[in-house]
């Protein structure tokens, strides 16, 4: 088990799971050795058996009535996008352990996924009644519902903050959580410094430089150029997925929820199945640089393929993905699969870059703590989309977000067609969908469709000027 891990941490997925394997021989049935095991099929690519297993363990661990190993399992499923499964583990769990505040915390993200935000909230408020420090749980149950003048938590996240013996990694999610509240009641200026403080604080904490991702979108142009997209590349004739992608908090989960109350269509959510199959396929790279150059020399059927592979059994006839980050592959999408549908949604540069940086991804997205390495990033993603624009033509779909909220049911038609799909109202009902979803967007999508977020940017517009002259500067247009 222990080499097996260790295999698996460095990404040696097939020697991993001989490991695991071996293990499983030696202990048949272990539970610790069954999680592994499940792990390195997922990782190696056999999705269809590490499904298979992971539902036996699933049963097992229920009919045990194992706490920790429901958990683990919930865990697993959380992993895999299977959200209800998560919650009735987690759920499981906190019924054997009512107490077990871990328990609790996993539990109210199951929640949160599926669209009980009630119960989520009061998972919380238990979490937080057993571990009082728990910074984590008040951000969470911040975003889960408009705080209002008779019903916040400003005065507990405030007295938090204020103890002299709190840590920096605390102060990160009180701070965001303190925004938020604040922000909800109209403060904006008590807003912005608690996010300036906390987005700070946070920034301290990494050792991301934001040049790392400028010169891997100026690798990707180079890699994936003209005699790139003029190449007869045959790809895989799999009109099953949907990828909608762009710059989180762009829309892109809104549009999503949207097109998978279509009859036709279906949600798999966020999966990083994409980029870990080109990783896989492109072996270890020394670099940004060499692994793009690799993915180009790639066979782009044979990425299609092992993506695919991974897509679950449904019976609805297209699948979408709502990865943001895809937008770095969207040459790899278009060869390798020929009749997926792309979706790009945009939204008001400004707009995007603040709601970026009043969010906390925690390990996702480190360019989103600081408002020049935000520009920069955002500068760079621009270039790659007019990259992918030329290229691709009619073949890129894109949605603004502020049509789409201002005008719900053209847009929507537009894309509709665009996409190839018959008009149905269910997708002007959209927050009816009780697919789950576990973005950061997810108490926001439970709503009817809402404008208030467009053109909050400017309630902050003296504290994002430099941004604002940042971008204005590389021609990008802010009025």
């Amino acid at each position: 088990m222990l080499l097996g891990r260790a295999q698996q941490k460095q990404g040696i997925a097939g020697q991993a799971l001989d490991s695991a394997q071996a293990a499983r021989s030696r202990a048949p049935g272990h539970p610790a050795v069954e999680l592994l095991y499940i792990e390195c099929l997922l990782q190696s690519g056999d999705y269809q058996q590490g499904l298979a297993s992971l539902e036996q363990l699933t049963t097992h661990a229920h009919a045990a009535g194992n706490a920790r190993l429901l958990q683990d399992v919930g865990q697993l499923h959380t992993n895999l996008n299977r959200h209800r499964e998560a919650e009735a583990c987690y759920g499981a769990a906190v019924r054997l352990a009512p107490r077990d505040a871990a328990a609790l915390y996993n539990w109210s993200t199951a929640l949160t996924a599926v669209g009980r935000l009630a119960d989520a909230e009061r998972a919380l408020d238990q979490v937080i009644a057993l571990q009082p420090r728990d910074a984590d749980a008040y951000y969470n149950r911040s975003t889960l519902r408009r705080q209002t003048s008779e019903r916040n938590h400003i005065a507990q996240l405030s007295a938090q903050l204020a103890q002299p013996d709190l840590p920096p990694a605390a102060q990160v999610p009180l701070g965001y959580a303190l925004a938020k509240e604040l922000e909800d009641l109209g403060d904006y200026d008590g807003a912005f410094s608690a996010l300036q403080r906390a987005a700070g604080q946070r920034r301290r904490m990494l050792s991301y430089h934001v040049e790392s991702d400028e010169e891997a979108m100026a690798a990707i142009r180079r890699s994936f150029d003209a005699p790139y997209f003029r190449r007869q590349q045959p790809g895989l004739p799999d009109a099953r997925p949907v990828f909608i992608l762009g710059l989180p908090r762009s829309g892109t989960t809104l549009v999503d929820r949207i097109l998978s109350s279509h009859s036709q269509i279906d949600s798999r959510g966020e999966s990083s199945d994409l980029g870990a199959a080109v990783m896989r396929l492109a072996g270890p790279a020394s670099d940004k640089q060499q692994l793009i150059e690799r993915a180009a020399r790639l066979e782009p059927a044979a990425i299609a393929r092992a993506y695919c592979a991974r897509l679950p059994a449904g019976q609805r006839a297209h699948l979408i993905d709502k990865t943001p980050v895809n937008f770095l592959y969207v040459g790899l999408i278009a060869h390798g699969l020929p009749h997926a549908r792309i979706i790009h949604v945009r939204r008001h540069p400004m707009d995007v870059c603040y709601a970026m940086y009043k969010t906390l991804f925690r390990m996702a997205y480190p360019f989103s703590y600081d408002l020049a390495d935000i520009g920069r990033y955002y500068l760079a993603y621009s270039v790659l989309m007019a990259h992918w624009r030329t290229h691709l033509g009619a073949r890129l779909i894109e949605v603004d977000y502020e049509q789409l909220v201002l005008h719900q049911e053209s847009t929507t038609r537009r894309l509709l067609a665009e996409g190839g799909w018959p008009w149905e109202d269910a997708c002007l009902e959209f927050h009816r969908n009780d697919t789950p979803s576990l973005t950061a967007s997810a108490a926001q999508v439970r709503q009817p469709i809402y404008s208030s977020s467009v053109g909050l940017w400017r309630r902050y517009a003296a504290q994002l000027a430099p941004l604002a002259a940042q971008l204005s500067d590389h021609g990008v247009a802010i009025e």
